[in-house]
């Protein structure tokens, strides 16, 4: 750990501290508690002799502790750090906005406005007597100032949401640690501190139940086990002992005994604190550059000076060790350091959502077909004003009339700026932020709390899902699922009448004093939730048996309390068993044992039958229950545990407590009971909507084997007849490594399209399976990879992941840290309510598009046809911004703000190179467009004849405003008004009001844009350019408005099969283009698939051409989004687990190369 770069506390400036202070530096202590078992011994030895050495280096008393002085705790707290992992400082508002800001669309926005701004100033003399209509030069700002007002509320709704989802965030964190605290010996007293006050050299009294709070070793221990699952993946529980182990971690559960230890890391540089500050939560991105510098040249001497002496017999060592192990290699090579010297100049910037990276593409593209039809008009009016002034009417130009000359350039240019604004879609981010918003709102309902927006779309295009076993998809409680009592094998719990009241009572008082006292069933922490367990899992489900038993255990605990156990034997990995001696009122004993079923059936020779009589229990009859019992619970993924007892009369005298194994013979047995952690009641359903929905569900467990696969085919993981593959870590790692131990990708390929089970795992095979999927190219679309996790140990992974889901009850803080999305109720299920939420993001993107399409494409036709034709655009800026401004921020609510529906699930998940707008949405655009624009250019050319009014073509300049022109403008509105309810349907559905009234936000802004269109017409007059219309004008406008309805009938019975020459737009990145000999197959395929194929490779290669900058971005960053200190030194693909992130951040991988080797265990120990 010497050169670690990223520790809490500045290295450099501590130097001279501690050799002044203490005779130990932080250095020393952080590599200390990194080492494990034996390895933690022979450092302390080697380095301070012993225990009693190191405490009177860190000037402390392993009897009495700190002194408690303000000033030496003050200066512990400077030297070694506090016990506080800083958060990552929360984004000001103005950062928010700053970053809102980025986005493409809203820049082309902003300039267009600021163009538009600017020219609406420019006023030449007046020396042609007016060229400009008054109105429309008075309004000439508007444009440009509704433009920028439109950019400012999407910028503000967009910082607004993040500002307040991080607030929300902020406060589900702070309950963590902030009212615990620990009990340490200060001046020889017991007291308790808060946790944020404990310091190096502090000793403190650890007991069962008690979550670590820092880094220690320990002083002394009674039975002493710790649950490092939260940081090392193994549930196991680990044994503590001065002689084997003393290493205790922040972070770990204590499972099991009490003890004493010295504390020798806090905050950022304990484990747990380590792991924080690699997921970006500590505040270490203040670095100095020059420190950085110095660092890094320091790296690259350490690094070959190890070369030398380190890497060969690391080799050696790693080759001795089985597979597994073989991930432990160095790759100190010069190429390495040279590759990684090189990468840093060009690391991308971190990936856009899926969703962003096609509306960034569609925008673009969509804004540089406006450019050119703005383009096209100004030329075009230039040109024929240019041939009409000097040609036709054979002027010459006179020095005189330039300013006339510029003032009409000018206004042909901001009639182009007009044509520009009108095409270019500002409803698109805003549509984007109230759908997210909204969806992000909806889904706290849901149990899913949802930190990065982003990651609610990615959700809907899912195509795997990695979950954990363990509390997601079963409800971490080991429980009594099945029994055999009195010769009868019940397959549920039985009931209490069914079984003889002696065996029963015996049974109840077994199970209630032969628990450890310490594991209890409480009452549930939140109302209508399940009772909590504490303690060891397996007697928790005991207890719990007792209780459905109908039988307090609780009252027999009362009655015989620890202290009048005559005798306990703990259970331990020799006896597998566990006993507990009773002194009877008689002067008898009666000891009760439980244990593994196979070993303690060995030593019973009676067995209790349905009288509660005991019968002689022969070997014979032993294999008997072997086969018939307990076979058959193994098999279905259950512990068995059998429970028996022994009398000891009075006349035998006292026995040999010592002799265990006289005194473990000779047993009767009560009963024999199946444990499971049982699968969540609504699990199996979740995870067979997700495979109708295309999801690929696979388990990642540390479980074993068995187990493991029949959870999996409870489930429905599993299903009869499939062809799957279960594997076991040690098996996966074999599989995917070549005869280096480097991982080849195309291993992996090979394997993961079939696994659905990985048990045995540890946290760096799931990092490589997520990272495997995600990077694979063997299926056609780039696999959408969502994990589920809770413990710390899953942090890399989750980070890895396009979604991470952690857990909001039982996952710690690391892994929430980690995630984008947690779910506050631990439930798989709500992974599928993300799943449809997230769909209904994209559908609702897809209906606003399809909406906003038809109206700019219709307005950019008309404006730029009447412009050219007439010399002026029928429609005028103002009203121009109604239609654009107005109605888009309007239907982007309406549509964005669709309720999902099951269906959403019926269908495959679109894929990342899904265009956005497919054929039958580009059937309807160009369908309704086309209608559109027939009406609108019948009565711009022929409305003064068929409504019998005057003619509005060709007014002279300051003329008021005409019926003509108004009709024309209500007509266009009312058309994509009623077009809006088309817009709801984007698969060819004819049922277009269906679901209607359960979205009153959609109806109350159509009938509210109605009723503001009838105040514009009726009352806006000049400045909207419009005349009040009679009753019967009314009609007519609104029944060709509503036509657009009929007319959708009549688009959604042409098949869009039959319309070769449609074409998509809104693509994801292009992969490889499909031959076409693919095509013929393909053909019956769904619309989806078929229009993704359509493209062909010169219309592929015209994308990337256009959107070059986005192609680039490819490199999916899973760590550095959110590590501003490996800012330029990493990628995620050089990190396979959570121990080499801590160990070495220097080195980097070619991106070629998908093999990835961490750093070994002798850099770490330097």
């Amino acid at each position: 750990m010497a050169n670690n770069s990223y520790s809490g506390v500045k290295n450099s400036t501590m130097e001279a501290n501690h050799n002044g202070e203490f005779n130990c530096t932080l250095k020393d202590l952080r590599s200390l508690m990194e080492l494990r078992g034996t390895e933690g011994i022979t450092r302390i030895e080697e380095s301070y002799r012993d225990i009693q050495g190191l405490c009177n280096r860190l000037k402390t008393s392993p009897v009495d502790g700190l002194s408690g002085q303000p000033a030496d705790i003050e200066k512990r707290k400077t030297v070694f750090g506090q016990n506080l992992i800083p958060p990552k400082k929360p984004k000001t508002f103005l950062q928010l906005v700053w970053e809102a800001l980025q986005d493409v669309t809203l820049i082309i926005l902003e300039v267009a406005a600021v163009i538009s701004l600017g020219l609406s100033f420019y006023h030449p003399p007046d020396a042609a007597g007016g060229v400009e209509d008054e109105n429309e030069s008075e309004a000439g700002w508007i444009e440009g100032a509704a433009i920028l007002l439109s950019v400012i509320c999407v910028v503000l709704v967009t910082a607004f949401n993040d500002w307040s989802k991080e607030k929300q965030f902020r406060g589900l964190q702070n309950r963590i640690e902030q009212e615990q605290k620990f009990t340490v010996v200060r001046g020889g007293q017991v007291i308790q501190i808060p946790v944020a006050e404990i310091v190096v050299g502090d000793v403190a009294q650890i007991k069962y139940g008690d979550l670590l709070p820092a880094d220690g070793i320990l002083l002394q221990g009674n039975d002493l086990k710790i649950d490092e699952s939260s940081l090392t993946g193994e549930s196991d529980h680990v044994k503590k002992t001065l002689e084997k182990d003393p290493m205790l971690l922040s972070g770990t559960h204590v499972m099991e005994g009490s003890g004493k230890m010295l504390v020798t890391a806090v905050g950022v540089n304990s484990q747990t604190g380590i792991i924080f500050t690699l997921l970006g939560s500590g505040e270490d991105d203040d670095d100095d550059e020059e420190e950085k510098k110095k660092e890094k040249e320091e790296k690259k001497k350490q690094r070959k000076n190890k070369k030398q002496d380190g890497s060969v017999e690391n080799r050696k060592k790693a080759k001795a060790q089985d597979g597994a192990a073989m991930e432990m290699q160095p790759l100190n090579s010069d190429e390495g350091a040279e590759a990684e010297e090189k990468k840093k100049a060009n690391l991308p910037k971190k990936e856009k959502s899926v969703l962003q990276g096609k509306l960034t593409k569609l925008a673009v593209q969509i804004g540089k077909a406006g450019l050119v039809a703005s383009a096209i008009t100004v030329i075009i009016l230039v040109v024929r004003f240019v041939i009409d002034t000097f040609w036709v009417q054979n002027l010459p130009w006179i020095k005189e009339c330039t300013p006339v000359y510029i003032q009409f350039f000018v206004k042909f240019f901001i009639i182009g700026v007009t044509v520009l604004v009108v095409a270019v879609p500002e409803g698109l981010p805003l549509a984007v932020t109230i759908s997210l918003a909204y969806s992000v709102k909806k889904m706290m309902n849901d149990n899913n709390l949802v930190r990065h927006l982003d990651a609610c779309e990615t959700m809907g295009n899912a195509t795997a899902i990695c979950s954990d076993k363990t509390g997601t998809l079963t409800m971490n409680r080991m429980t009594v699922v099945q029994a055999y009592i009195g010769e009868k094998h019940y397959k549920k719990v039985p009931e209490p009448e069914s079984i003889p009241s002696s065996s029963l009572d015996m049974l109840i008082l077994g199970i209630a004093v032969n628990c450890a006292y310490t594991t209890k069933i409480m009452p549930p922490e939140k109302e209508g939730g399940l009772p909590s367990q504490v303690g060891n899992k397996t007697e928790c489900a005991l207890l719990g048996f007792a209780i459905d038993l109908k039988r307090d255990y609780q009252a027999i605990r009362n009655e015989v309390p620890e202290e009048k156990l005559y005798k306990v034997y703990t259970f331990n990995s020799v006896r597998k068993s566990m006993s507990t001696v009773l002194k009877m009122a008689d002067g008898s004993y009666r000891m009760f044992s439980k244990g593994a079923s196979e070993i303690l059936l060995k030593k019973c020779c009676k067995i209790l039958i349905a009288n509660g009589e005991p019968k002689v229990f022969r070997p014979r009859d032993r294999d008997d229950m072997v086969k018939k019992v307990i076979e058959p619970m193994a098999s279905e993924g259950l512990r068995t545990i059998c429970l028996a007892y022994r009398d000891f009369p009075v006349s035998d005298g006292e026995p040999d407590w010592d002799n265990e194994n006289d005194i473990l013979t000779g047993l009767t047995c009560i009963c024999v009971v199946g444990i499971e952690d049982p699968v969540r009641p609504e699990v199996p359903d979740a995870i067979s909507k997700c495979q109708h929905a295309g999801i690929t569900v696979r388990m990642v467990t540390g479980d074993n084997i068995n187990t493991a696969r029949a959870i999996a085919t409870k489930c429905g993981i599993l299903q009869p007849g499939d062809d799957f593959l279960c594997l076991e870590g040690k098996e996966f790692n074999r599989r995917i490594r070549n005869e280096k131990g480097e991982i080849e990708q195309e291993r992996i390929d090979k394997i993961w399209p079939k696994l659905r089970v990985l048990a045995r795992s540890s946290p760096t095979d799931k990092h490589t399976l997520v990272k495997g999927i995600i990077d694979s190219t063997v299926a056609e679309q780039r696999q959408v990879v969502a994990v589920t996790g809770d413990g710390t140990n899953d942090g890399p992974a989750l980070k890895k992941a396009d979604v991470g889901f952690a857990m909001g009850i039982a996952g710690t803080d690391v892994a929430k840290e980690a995630s984008d999305i947690i779910l506050t109720d631990d439930n798989f299920s709500s992974i599928v309510k993300a799943v449809m939420w997230g769909r209904n993001v994209y559908d609702s993107i897809s209906k606003f598009l399809q909406f906003q399409l038809t109206v700019n494409v219709v307005a950019v036709i008309v404006a730029f046809t009447g412009a050219c034709i007439t010399q002026d655009s029928p429609l005028k800026a103002v009203q121009m911004l109604w239609v654009n401004l107005i109605m888009d921020t309007f239907a982007s609510l309406a549509l964005a703000t669709e309720p999902p529906t099951e269906s959403l699930l019926l269908r495959k998940p679109y894929g990342r190179n899904k265009p956005l707008i497919s054929r039958t949405m580009m059937k309807n655009i160009l369908g309704h467009g086309v209608y559109q624009l027939i009406i609108i250019f019948t009565l711009l050319f022929a409305g003064e004849r068929l409504f019998d009014i005057d003619n509005g073509r060709n007014a002279p300049l300051h003329a008021p405003p005409s019926e003509h022109y108004t009709i024309v403008f209500n007509t266009f509105v009312l058309m994509q008004l009623f077009n809006e309810i088309n817009a709801r349907k984007i698969h060819g559905e004819r049922n277009v009001f269906e679901g209607i009234f359960n979205n009153l936000i959609f109806c109350s802004i159509v009938f509210g844009t109605f009723v503001i269109q009838i105040v514009i017409v009726q009352f806006g007059g000049n400045p909207f350019s419009c005349v009040a219309l009679s009753i019967d004008q009314w009609l007519w406008c609104t029944f060709l408005g509503f036509s657009s309805l009929l007319w959708g009938q009549v688009i959604s019975s042409i098949p869009t099969s039959r319309l070769k020459f449609l074409k998509t737009a809104g693509h994801g990145t292009q992969k490889e283009e499909i031959p076409d000999e693919e095509l013929e197959e393909l053909e019956d395929m769904d619309e989806i698939d078929h229009a993704e194929r359509e493209l062909r490779r010169g219309q592929i290669l015209w994308f990337r051409g256009l959107n070059r900058i986005q192609t680039q971005i490819r490199v999916v960053k899973a760590f550095r989004s959110s590590i501003s200190l490996y800012e330029g030194l990493e990628k995620p693909e050089s990190r396979s687990s959570i121990h080499n992130f801590m160990t070495h951040p220097e080195f980097r991988i070619e991106d070629s190369d998908t093999s990835f080797l961490p750093a070994t265990k002798e850099l770490r120990s330097d």
